[in-house]
């Protein structure tokens, strides 16, 4: 009884991860609040670890930064010489020349392999359970660990299976392992509860009908890592077309007229989203997305004169041009999904007076000259009628008032190129109203899944089938959904090409990119710093970290090729 009591609720400050991170053992260190628990107050506790990590593996320079800082949409320069150096780990992912010791790497694998592991631990306690409802949370332990082995695949080329927390794991690889994944969705599928029942921070059921979709459209990519060219079957795009049929049909999501909506702070209720990382206050979220871009120099709160940027990643010119060939004459900023104003200086320059409750930054990708509160020894300048005092941004807390917080185009690793004003930035996600420094009290759930996304992986499936006016339907269909301000103009044609640069102005900072390069064919690619063409590089290395802790298992964990 013990043992089955021994994940509850607040079990994950009890517990242990092993050093042999490939073990996925876990070693409980209490169980005095065992016999304290009624087996429904066992069923609902068991599956608060299993999402426990979530917010851990999507940090900032985790998830995030493997995913997009390894693509062409963005870049992480040696900042002035001075900041984000961090001995070249940037610069060598931006590159494809990431290491086996790359800690963002070693963090990212441990926050998967440990989630897996918990994912196990309930399952098991479940199995045993008396509670009627805990059928229905195994089927969300078993679905989400089909998700975090889903990663796990995608980045680093294999999967891990055990059912016995007392057996060591099997690995396994390509065809096998997208099968496997396949028969955990599909065997969980029918117990998960409609997003109506749990929000979009909980597995439910269009979840994973959506990710089954995108198990089936890279399912290619996954059966042979270096294909030259990928395989698309169409039984695998009848089944995505199959999947995103039931998400759009079911009603659980619906598109949002207001784009920036989707990544605001009260986006836990957002109707497009269908399966987010859950970063409520009372969960003690901490979404950075952010902080991680704008400037040090940019203070987004009245409320907090000690909460600002970083000057981390901005996007590369190559994207950015992406939209400039897109739009042609027009400013991008005609698109409701690159732009949002919210500070009207920025068309009015007499208006340098804000209320407190007034003033928010601006949002989307951030050019050219920023304006915002003005910070001097701590404290905001005030206005005489004592509203806040907003004007031309400088370089202030880097001890360099003569550079203006103007955000370039350029960005690269050149001496001119990383300097702290380089790049245009991305503040998609908003910045917290809660947090006190910019790193802590994140409101905004980040997204995993949104009905975008469902329309536009059908669009795809349809296109390689041959049906581009189908397609293309489906993709106008989400760009006319942009109501709230002037949407985007309707496209006449549609190929892979320009699917692939619809998804990158609907997806862009959404973690989607280093998957969508790789299924498009073009990570192999040059962009930015960028020139490495070695179709090894689709996968990151395993951490060394994690090879040496199943030594004592010879050939049970070998290195990705080319690593």
């Amino acid at each position: 009884m013990k043992k089955r009591l021994s994940l509850i609720f607040t079990a994950a400050s009890l517990l242990y991860f092993t050093t042999a991170c490939t073990n996925l053992q876990e070693e409980v260190l209490d169980e005095t609040l065992s016999n304290k628990l009624s087996p429904q107050d066992e069923a609902n506790g068991l599956i608060a670890p299993v999402y426990a990590l979530l917010p851990n593996l999507f940090l900032h320079t985790n998830y995030f930064a493997l995913q997009e800082i390894s693509t062409d949409e963005a870049i992480l320069p040696y900042r002035g010489g001075t900041d984000w150096g961090d001995n070249g780990i940037y610069l060598a992912l931006h590159q494809h020349n990431t290491t086996a010791t790359d800690p963002n790497v070693n963090n990212t694998w441990n926050q998967l392999v440990q989630s897996i592991s918990r994912s196990i631990t309930a399952i098991t306690s479940y199995k045993q359970s008396t509670d009627p409802s805990a059928a229905i949370y195994l089927a969300e332990a078993r679905a989400m660990r089909a998700y975090y082995n889903m990663v796990l695949l995608d980045m680093f080329g294999i999967v891990f299976v055990k059912e016995d927390p007392g057996t060591p794991s099997t690995i396994i690889r390509g065809e096998e392992a997208v099968k496997y994944i396949e028969s955990e969705l599909l065997a969980a599928e029918p117990l998960l509860k409609p997003k109506s029942a749990v929000g979009p921070g909980r597995l439910n059921q269009a979840a994973a009908w959506s990710l089954l979709a995108r198990l089936y459209l890279n399912a290619g990519v996954y059966r042979n890592r270096y294909a030259p060219a990928i395989e698309f079957r169409n039984e695998d795009l009848d089944k995505v077309i199959q999947y995103t049929d039931k998400v759009i049909a079911s009603g659980q999501a619906k598109l949002s007229a207001d784009y920036f909506s989707i990544f605001g702070n009260n986006n836990h209720t957002n109707e497009e989203l269908i399966f987010a990382v859950d970063q409520r206050e009372d969960l003690n979220g901490h979404n950075r997305m952010a902080y991680f871009s704008i400037s040090g120099d940019q203070f987004p709160l009245a409320e907090f004169p000690a909460a600002n940027g970083t000057d981390g990643p901005g996007i590369t010119s190559d994207f950015y041009q992406s939209w400039v060939q897109a739009y042609g004459a027009v400013d991008p900023s005609r698109d409701p999904r690159f732009y949002k104003q919210n500070m009207s200086i920025y068309t009015n320059a007499a208006d340098t007076c804000v209320n407190d409750a007034d003033y928010k930054i601006n949002r989307g990708i951030l050019r050219g000259q920023q304006f915002g509160a003005l910070r001097v020894n701590g404290a905001f300048l005030r206005c005489p009628d004592g509203r806040l005092k907003v004007g031309k941004l400088t370089y202030l807390t880097r001890n360099r008032p003569d550079l203006p917080v103007s955000f370039s185009e350029l960005i690269n690793f050149s001496a001119v190129g990383s300097n702290y004003n380089t790049g245009y930035r991305v503040a998609k996600y908003e910045f917290s109203s809660k947090s006190n420094t910019g790193r802590n009290k994140g409101e905004a759930d980040i997204v995993i899944v949104r009905l975008a996304d469902v329309y536009l992986m059908r669009a795809e499936a349809k296109l390689r089938k041959g049906d581009a006016a189908s397609a293309l339907t489906d993709v106008n269909l989400v760009r006319a959904s942009r109501t709230a301000t002037l949407a985007p103009p309707a496209l006449t044609s549609m190929n892979l090409d320009l699917l692939f640069r619809e998804r990158g102005f609907e997806f862009y900072w959404e973690m989607l990119r280093r998957t969508d390069m790789i299924r498009f064919g073009k990570y192999e690619g040059k962009w930015a710093e960028k020139t490495n063409s070695d179709v090894r590089k689709r996968i990151f290395p395993i951490p060394q970290t994690a090879i040496d802790g199943a030594s004592n298992l010879p050939g049970y964990l070998v290195q990705n090729e080319g690593y």
